[in-house]
């Protein structure tokens, strides 16, 4: 257990905590209304807080194509120039952020749609240029959340609805990668509740073969991590959502679940589901 670790569970066992629930969609919920409808049922029930977070999945690929915008993708990252910038905007915290609330406010969740610029809730710093420039693409720092202000949010009784946009306090908007903004949201507010973070998408959790939903791992600690990748049973996609998830636990959240959207639910009922990432 590391000396952060330390810290905070002293800090609890001294204060009431509560819990929090910092859940993350993926591309292949939101473009399935079926699976967004249930996704959000389930969400809407939790008890304590939550915060949900998502990206854009395909709305903001297709409407780059009717607008004449080419994507500019380097090593299956997107290049953010000026008009993707414009776009992103457009339908992540305009068409989805906003069919997301309204339906939240239909199951009796008070939610609230945001951008990190709101509140001044999330900054971030441009990526600077190395070999690839990303263009107004944020990147994330132990000072980008400001959790007093989020923690006010929800102690007034809303639900925050992140998407994957923050900004640089000099009045740009920056297009943030959405694990990476879940995971920060965890790690800030671990030291004010019991913290869970949740990465839902299309699959039971991490599989050893992808093809296989059976395949289920249930746990992995950092040194099976680093075999699995080793194996190359984890890669590409999957490997800055871990990352960013063992990096959430080393820093206190109290849990760290990636699964199946459908399987939300069961933390309702206390039933596991999906892949747990733990400390060694």
């Amino acid at each position: 257990m590391n000396k952060i670790k330390q810290v905070l569970t002293k800090q609890r066992q001294n204060k009431d905590y509560k819990d929090l629930y910092i859940i993350k969609i993926g591309g292949n919920v939101i473009d399935n209304s079926e699976n967004l409808y249930r996704f959000l049922k389930d969400f809407a029930a939790l008890p304590d807080f939550k915060i949900l977070v998502h990206g854009g999945g395909k709305v903001a690929t297709q409407l780059s194509e009717t607008l004449g915008v080419k994507a500019k993708l380097v090593d299956g990252r997107r290049i953010t120039d000026i008009e993707t910038l414009r776009v992103v905007t457009m339908v992540y915290s305009g068409l989805i952020n906003k069919n997301i609330v309204a339906q939240l406010q239909r199951f009796g969740n008070n939610a609230i749609g945001l951008t990190g610029a709101d509140g001044d809730f999330i900054r971030a710093k441009k990526r600077p240029v190395k070999t690839v420039d990303y263009g107004f693409v944020g990147d994330l720092d132990k000072n980008s959340i400001k959790p007093k202000n989020l923690i006010s949010l929800m102690e007034a009784g809303f639900t925050p609805v992140f998407c994957a946009l923050t900004h640089d306090g000099e009045g740009q908007l920056l297009n943030t990668n959405a694990d990476t903004i879940a995971s920060a949201l965890a790690v800030a507010l671990a030291n004010y509740y019991h913290t869970t973070l949740v990465y839902c998408f299309e699959k039971k959790g991490v599989l050893k073969d992808i093809n296989d939903e059976d395949s289920l791992i249930r746990e992995i600690d950092p040194k099976h991590y680093e075999e699995l990748k080793k194996q190359q049973v984890i890669h590409s996609g999957m490997l800055p959502k871990l990352d960013n998830a063992f990096s959430a636990i080393a820093s206190g959240v109290k849990k760290v679940i990636i699964g199946h959207s459908d399987d939300l639910g069961n933390i309702k009922q206390h039933q596991p589901f999906g892949t747990h990432l733990i400390d060694n």
